[in-house]
């Protein structure tokens, strides 16, 4: 028989061969050959199926070589299929189930990833979105996870990654404390302004929102009328970021709104606050970067 004719049998062979392992049912199929055909679904990004597979797998072998792999594919699986609970509450099961192995620093970082895009919209992806707006309920459990990894796992390959977003989120954090006192001074309420401001300098330093925390805490202390407190949040402002736009070029405060903007111009009183509205101080001098 000539080899173009063993070819063309040998061909034949491997297609009834490859058909007859896809008719076979995944009751039958082995260990190995569950976990090939799962991580098949992965490549080709059909996740959904992928998991059903990997949970198939485990199922059936649940101390076989591949059930731990198993269960790191699914939380991946879930990630990608931008179910980030899901994702979440299986890496939780790795952590809870294999605290020794060598692989949990991955579940304790794909749980921050999943921690870390929680409350992504879909239109996120294609829109410019201002993630310090947000509620920040997310952003707090990544930075968790995140340290935890670091700190059980300072040699992990992730670690500088998961070092990276924590500053970030830090970042991301501080720079929502400000637009929470932001909006406090649209309430007036600037008692709760000012104790957002130092909140800020005392928790996040070394972040860029220390400096509009410090001009939160002047501007409420100039209309609470505590002359001595703005004045010594000025002086620190002042040493620190004498290039903040709250300042002159002689380092004194530029205020947002006085008093006599809170008490309202005649015309306001007179239309019940309809016209010459001042507005209310909003500090936002964030560097290009804290969006994203």
């Amino acid at each position: 028989m000539n080899r173009v004719v063993k070819a063309i049998f040998l061909s034949a062979a491997l297609g009834l061969s490859a058909c007859a392992t896809d008719d076979v049912s995944p009751q039958d199929m082995t260990e190995r050959e569950l976990y090939d055909r799962a991580q098949q679904s992965l490549d080709d990004m059909r996740f959904d199926t992928a998991v059903k597979r990997f949970q198939l797998l485990e199922a059936r072998f649940p101390f076989g070589p591949y059930a731990e792999q198993s269960q790191l594919e699914i939380i991946y699986a879930h990630l990608r299929s931008l179910e980030p609970e899901a994702a979440i509450a299986s890496a939780d099961r790795f952590i809870r189930l294999h605290p020794q192995s060598p692989n949990v620093d991955y579940a304790y970082y794909m749980k921050g990833l999943a921690n870390y895009t929680e409350g992504d919209g879909f239109l996120d992806q294609f829109m410019p979105t201002d993630m310090t707006e947000r509620d920040p309920g997310s952003a707090l459990k990544a930075f968790e996870d995140f340290r935890q990894l670091l700190y059980r796992y300072p040699d992990s390959s992730y670690a500088p990654d998961a070092r990276a977003r924590m500053v970030y989120l830090r970042n991301r954090l501080a720079r929502y404390e400000i637009n929470v006192a932001n909006y406090y001074f649209k309430r007036k309420a600037y008692v709760a302004a000012a104790n957002r401001g130092r909140y800020v300098v005392e928790n996040y330093s070394q972040t860029p929102a220390v400096a509009d925390g410090l001009a939160v805490m002047i501007q409420a202390y100039m209309l609470l009328g505590m002359d001595d407190l703005a004045e010594n949040s000025l002086k620190v402002l002042a040493h620190n970021h004498p290039k903040h736009p709250s300042l002159d070029k002689k380092g004194r405060f530029i205020a947002k709104f006085t008093l006599q903007d809170e008490e309202g111009s005649t015309i306001n009183k007179l239309t019940l606050g309809l016209f010459d509205r001042a507005d209310p101080p909003k500090f936002d001098n964030r560097p290009d970067y804290m969006i994203r």
